[in-house]
């Protein structure tokens, strides 16, 4: 559902006087949030929900020196300098069309998905289904009323930035048996040594092995049936065993669909290397925070998606409310409760 009236655009250029992060390494989820409340037709709340998420946003940080074509590498990485990847995407997409910027950064920044707690991707597929349903309202060099386009262009720089910052690889990883469905792969993840204790990197450090699955796909339109289902089992699976770590669990469902919402953008030789990136960081993400039983759930009722949504936007705590908007991609019950679920489970914004 698109967003017709401008208040996506007038809530994303409102945050762009803030820094990607605060407190040093935590992320600042407002952009996200407030992409999928206006694309769930939830814009009248928009600014309501900003106002409350306020108190936590941090100015925009100081540059240190330009990023170069030239020299690009020496910044890759350094969260430093993140205010001058953003400039540095800023005046690139400034210059050339978006997609073909995407298409040239996404394999230089994917092997480094799992830096930020992989929210610099998640960010990067808001990013992008915001350009994709703005395209009606005007083309990519002229938009349709006012500076509708540009907001949009302006996040997905912050996004592509912020991802160069914080751009991590994972050391090498010992292939363990897999299995046939995304679900049954996920089920036989290993949780990393000392899971309790440590910060996302520290335990990214620790993940070492995890299980083959997709490894042997060629064919494109395989890779993203692949990646469709991963998202679903992954989401299913947050209804069994989200009362974990259940904040960080969710990230094993919305790392992997930021994922597949940017492949149509990108050109078809990048989707099997999409695939597996996304695999290993929803098969991470599991080593790391999964608990070791599930509890029994069934979803009860007929649930119906705007609803749905509406309660995860009553609970307001954003990684709730990003989960639901991944769920409704999802679509089916076991999904929909997943998503009540994460309400259940999480602290409400307050």
């Amino acid at each position: 559902m698109t967003d017709t009236t401008g208040t996506l655009d007038e809530a994303l250029q409102r945050l762009h006087a803030s820094g990607p992060e605060r407190l040093g390494r935590l992320t600042n989820h407002a952009p996200m949030a407030v992409e999928a409340l206006a694309a769930r037709g939830q814009a009248g709340a928009v600014h309501r929900w900003l106002d409350l998420y306020a108190p936590k946003l941090e100015d925009f940080p100081a540059s240190l020196e330009p990023v170069t074509d030239a020299g690009w590498r020496v910044a890759l990485g350094d969260p430093r300098r993140a205010a001058d990847w953003i400039a540095y995407f800023r005046r690139k997409l400034a210059a050339e069309p978006w997609r073909d910027v995407l298409a040239t950064w996404w394999p230089r920044l994917l092997p480094g998905l799992y830096g930020g707690s992989t929210h610099p991707v998640i960010r990067v597929g808001h990013a992008v289904r915001a350009l994709e349903q703005g395209a009606g309202q005007g083309s990519e060099r002229g938009p349709a009323r006012g500076d509708l386009t540009e907001p949009r262009l302006a996040e997905l720089a912050h996004g592509l930035g912020y991802w160069a910052a914080r751009h991590r690889p994972l050391g090498a990883l010992a292939p363990l048996p897999g299995a046939l469905s995304a679900a049954d792969a996920l089920e036989a993840v290993p949780p990393i040594a000392e899971r309790a204790a440590g910060s996302f990197p520290e335990r990214l450090g620790r993940v070492s092995a995890l299980p083959r699955w997709g490894s042997a796909v060629t064919d494109p339109e395989e890779a993203r049936r692949l990646l469709t289902e991963l998202v679903r089992a992954a989401t299913h699976r947050y209804a069994t065993h989200g009362h974990g770590e259940e904040t960080m669990l969710v990230h094993a469902a919305t790392a992997p669909n930021a994922v597949l919402r940017v492949l149509p953008a990108l050109p078809r030789g990048l989707w099997v290397p999409s695939l597996r990136a996304a695999w290993t960081a929803s098969a991470a993400v599991t080593a790391m925070y999964a608990p070791d039983e599930a509890v029994a759930y069934e979803p009860s009722g007929d649930l119906v998606a705007e609803e749905v949504f509406e309660r995860a936007l009553a609970h307001g705590d954003e990684h709730v409310i990003k989960f639901a908007d991944t769920a409704l991609d999802v679509g089916d019950q076991w999904a929909l409760g997943a998503a009540l679920r994460a309400v259940e489970l999480s602290v409400p914004l307050r």
